[in-house]
């Protein structure tokens, strides 16, 4: 018999009754037992293979999988409402941005529990209350200042992304162990919402995160085979969209729809968590993998150039929709000449996506989907998408997948400085329960941070100078650490810096960043410093 815990921490059992409701814990409950231990037994296989690149400094496609990607197959027809992706706003559950994320004009929300979302137990909580209610169109914030709702528009569809398999929930226990984050959040959503989003003609979508391989993709098909004959959902009627935000499973794209069937709807290109994956796998493997400063690391790098063609390629080929990256710039309305010049880059980024032949595209502001939205218009004209045009031209090698040494560019005491700033302001914002977090006009996530603090790491351990010869050091980072508390507790008072958690951040960003370890997520460590 499976014996559950339910530990709710810094929230009362009332707080938590509408969501942890007795069907929903033992639906939770019986996910775990079927599923918990093939997810450790992948993580395992996560290190091996680590281990093996360390060994040989090379990835290449997997000949086991060789009639996977030869063969004549495709994924399902998209559902109506997602078959016109053309921009999509992401952003955490919080509830005044879940309600602008709905009323921005956007065809998709990301609902986001894993990046853009700290794991404070409230947030977990409260993120699937308000997922409830933004299904039903029942949310609704008053504040002294201000009443949010939903205006009379169409709101976006809704597409939820839980955590990664890496990460515990630790506030629920199924036979003495903490649970799988990815259940808890995806197995809420589906319990409460799957039926209800069906019966209003949508669907129960997600967004698959930090998936590494093929096997990981097959076990969350069945969880998702499980769950619609535990539930009594039409067999299906889950679709998902998986991020290829690891370099492992850029070598694996055609295997993770074959291995996902019937809920497969599509890839999407992420950036910042593929930089870091590639900086993580490779950390061993000598300079050639050493990468410049993160903003002089745009999608027009050769590596990357050749990873985005080869996943519009393969999702057009296999009938699935291709999503282009997140623009993360957040317009400066005390700034017009500054935001000017940004939306112009934004505009010219979505273009170069259109043009590849993506399907649609993120953006994290509302302010930005009348951008992305105009671009997407002009290429598609009266279609929804892309999905007729096929990219034959495409012949994308291993060697091009890995070419990092092409990109260029140099690694400068700005790009450090900037990074070192990055992931102090981050850091301390997610202990205190925010995990998406505008710095000098970008909305930064936990990817952002991971690139941030990654980078300086292989800088140190690769021996990389600066261009008047100063060499990175731990000691230099520590310095220039330093240095940027110094101006944040310069502008903060005696009250705010009492409150905030700078110190524990900084204590942090040295374990993270200048460890001889390379940690796997600074999401780990950092979650045993949070409620």
């Amino acid at each position: 018999m499976s014996r559950t815990q339910v530990d709710p921490g810094s929230a009362t059992a009332a707080d938590t009754a509408d969501v942890l409701t007795v069907d929903a814990v033992a639906f939770l409950a019986d996910l775990h037992s079927r599923f918990a231990g093939r997810r450790a037994d992948l993580l395992a296989a996560r290190r091996r293979r680590r281990t093996e690149i360390a060994r040989t400094g090379r990835l290449d496609l997997r000949p086991d999988t060789a009639q996977v990607r030869a063969g004549d197959w495709t994924v399902p027809p998209p559902p109506a409402d997602l078959a016109d992706r053309r921009v999509e706003i992401t952003g955490p559950t919080e509830r005044k941005m879940t309600i602008n994320a709905l009323n921005s004009g956007a065809r998709v929300w990301l609902a986001d529990l894993e990046d853009a979302n700290t794991p404070h137990w409230a947030n977990v909580i409260g993120g699937q209350r308000n997922l409830a209610d933004a299904v039903r169109g029942t949310i609704e914030l008053r504040t002294e200042a201000k009443t949010y709702r939903l205006g009379p528009g169409p709101r976006p569809t809704i597409v939820v992304r839980p955590r990664g398999w890496h990460l515990d929930e630790r506030h629920l226990v199924f036979d003495g162990a903490p649970a799988v984050g990815a259940l808890v959040d995806a197995g809420l959503h589906l319990f409460h919402n799957a039926a209800e989003l069906l019966r209003r003609g949508s669907g129960p979508y997600l967004y698959l995160p930090k998936l590494e391989s093929h096997e990981e993709a097959a076990l969350w098909h069945d969880v998702f085979a499980h769950t619609e004959s535990a539930l009594d959902l039409p067999t299906g009627s889950i679709r998902v969209t998986v991020l290829i935000e690891t370099i492992t499973a850029a070598f694996e794209m055609d295997e993770i729809l074959w291995a996902l069937g019937p809920y497969a709807a599509g890839l999407n290109a992420g950036r910042w968590d593929y930089l870091f994956s590639i900086i993580k796998n490779f950390r061993d493997a000598g300079g050639q993998f050493v990468l410049p400063d993160r903003s002089a690391v745009t999608m027009t790098a050769p590596f990357m150039r050749a990873y985005t063609e080869l996943l519009v390629a393969t999702c057009h080929r296999r009938g699935a929709m291709a999503i282009g990256g997140m623009s993360a710039f957040i317009p400066n309305r005390r700034d017009a000449e500054a935001t000017a010049r940004a939306v112009d880059q934004v505009r010219a980024d979505k273009q170069r996506e259109a043009g590849d032949g993506f399907d649609g595209s993120w953006v994290a502001h509302p302010d930005l989907v009348p951008v992305c939205r105009e671009v997407f218009d002009e290429f598609l004209g009266e279609r929804s998408n892309q999905l007729d045009r096929q990219r034959p031209d495409v012949a994308v090698t291993a060697d091009q997948l890995l070419d990092v040494a092409a990109t260029g560019g140099a690694v400068t005491e700005a790009g450090l400085r900037g990074n070192v700033a990055v992931a102090l302001r981050y850091l301390e914002a997610w202990l205190r329960g925010n995990g998406a977090v505008a710095i000098n006009n970008l909305m930064e996530d936990a990817a952002t941070a991971e690139i941030s603090r990654s980078q300086i790491w292989q800088w140190i351990h690769n021996g990389v100078r600066l261009p008047d010869g100063t060499p990175v050091t731990a000691g230099l980072v520590r310095g220039i650490g330093d240095a940027e508390l110094a101006v944040i507790r310069a502008s903060c008072t005696e009250t705010d810096w009492a409150a905030s958690r700078f110190p524990a951040a900084r204590a942090l960003f040295d374990d993270v960043a200048l460890s001889d370890d390379f940690v796997d997520f600074l999401t780990l460590p950092a979650y045993r410093l949070i409620d």
